[in-house]
This record gives structure tokens, sequence and C-alpha cells, in this order.
């Protein structure tokens, strides 16, 4: 599992996927958001604006992100 620390009290899950390296770009990002292939906290999430905050673990693949 990666740690993410955080210094705000949420970022959006398209920021996250941009920041851990999982996408390139934005665009990249939303596009496997709607495709319905990242989870938080063990459900799909197709609101690529959702806000994550600490403790909320994203799921990818076979990447696990905790925000700390």
């Amino acid at each position: 599992m990666e740690i993410v620390n955080i210094t705000t009290e949420y970022i959006k899950l398209d920021q996250l996927l941009k920041l851990s390296g999982i996408t390139y770009s934005g665009a990249e990002a939303k596009e496997i958001i709607l495709e319905g292939k990242v989870k938080v906290n063990g459900s799909v999430e197709i609101q690529r604006g959702k806000k994550l905050r600490s403790g909320d673990i994203i799921s990818y693949k076979d990447r696990i992100i905790k925000i700390e």
C-alpha cells in the first residue's frame, strides 16, 4: 500500500491519480474514472471530482493508495 500525504482538507480523485503517477494527464484520469476502473473505499467511483480525505483508500489495478 502506498501512502499519499496531503496538507489540505481534501484532494480530488483526478488530481490524486496524477499526483501518484497512475495517470499523466487529467484527460487520462477522467477516462479511467468514467470507465469504472477506480475504486474508492471498495466501491467503484465515477466522479472525477470526488473529494478524498485522510483515511480514504483508492485502488486501481494492482495499486492501492491511502490518503493521510
